[in-house]
């Protein structure tokens, strides 16, 4: 096979083999840097969140695992560029080996905590990933609404997910207050003593 016949079946490749119909599921030169100037763009907005909330070195490695080949190979044939490539995976084959991935090495997601086998299924996270979280969540709805991204964006979107996700009942309490309180008066209270406030009194 002719080496450039080589590269296009490896921008080209689908999980259907030779069924090239599905556009969105193929590796593009174009998905490629797409997909890495999303990830860097968040990373980004994540470490300058980081800083805000005094976790720096948090902000420094967040992620990292984005570059991995099992989670970026899969982020750029699905990319969709305002949502979640993990997202068109699911809905492609059921699953995400990168999300699987993800989820396992990040301990800022809740849902490396979820255990069901374990005395308690959700526990409670320690507190400098919950800030962490915070700073990933708001940062994720900033990089894909980009100048559309409102103060309230993220109160919203967390209802929609809050009563499926397999949070402790106590963090999703929390993160009620974080997201309102970002509603209501913007960034400014996304301040490291404010939230340990709240955390304190929700958590002990």
């Amino acid at each position: 096979m002719h080496h450039k016949d080589l590269i296009r079946s490896f921008l080209c490749y689908t999980n259907s083999g030779d069924n090239m119909d599905k556009e969105e599921y193929k590796i593009t030169i174009k998905k490629f840097f797409c997909h890495l100037h999303t990830v860097n763009t968040h990373r980004f907005r994540v470490l300058c969140l980081c800083f805000k909330v005094g976790i720096p070195l948090q902000g420094l490695i967040h992620d990292l695992s984005k570059y991995s080949p099992t989670e970026f190979l899969e982020g750029a044939k699905y990319y969709a560029g305002t949502y979640s490539p993990i997202m068109n995976c699911k809905k492609d084959i059921g699953y995400s080996k990168a999300w699987l991935h993800h989820k396992g090495r990040n301990k800022h997601h809740f849902q490396y905590w979820y255990d069901y086998a374990a005395p308690i299924e959700t526990p409670i996270m320690p507190f400098k990933y919950i800030l962490e979280m915070i700073c990933d969540d708001l940062a994720a709805g900033m990089t894909y609404q980009g100048k559309k991204w409102y103060p309230d964006y993220q109160l919203t979107y967390w209802n929609k997910v809050r009563e499926e996700a397999k949070m402790n009942e106590t963090m999703k309490q929390l993160l009620d207050k974080v997201y309102t309180e970002i509603s209501l008066h913007g960034l400014k209270v996304l301040k490291r003593k404010q939230i340990k406030e709240w955390y304190d009194s929700y958590i002990k």
